[in-house]
């Protein structure tokens, strides 16, 4: 029924120019702002659309992923644009100092927040 479909992803933020200003400044991906909401355009040709919501709530679950060739390169840069990453130090769940995940039976990740409070991550990918 929906093949041929082109369907897209989106989520909510409480704030669009906070979040226009975060994704297309810091991250520096292409955003496009039409009737009150965002769309980010990715280099896999992808698009996601950001919408506002008054009410937004956080997501608690990895929103987008960011596959990089070297994620502590990516993290340094990042920290330098003023992203924090997150610490967590659970059982089966570790990060160090800088928040990269490594070793814990996936690929070496770190995740971080938009000012919404959405989780993204960025992600060390083969080949990239």
């Amino acid at each position: 029924m929906f093949k041929e479909t082109p369907a897209f992803s989106g989520f909510s933020v409480g704030d669009i120019p906070a979040a226009k200003e975060f994704y297309s400044k810091t991250l520096g991906l292409n955003v496009s702002e039409h009737n009150g909401m965002l769309t980010l355009h990715l280099a896999s040709g992808a698009n996601v659309l950001i919408y506002p919501k008054p009410d937004h709530t956080p997501a608690t679950f990895t929103i987008l992923n960011f596959p990089v060739a070297d994620v502590e390169k990516t993290v340094d840069d990042l920290i330098k644009r003023g992203v924090k990453f997150q610490i967590y130090d659970y059982p089966d769940l570790k990060t160090d100092a800088k928040g990269i995940a490594r070793g814990n039976g996936g690929p070496t990740i770190a995740w971080f927040k938009d000012p919404a409070g959405n989780i993204l991550s960025v992600l060390e990918a083969d080949g990239m």
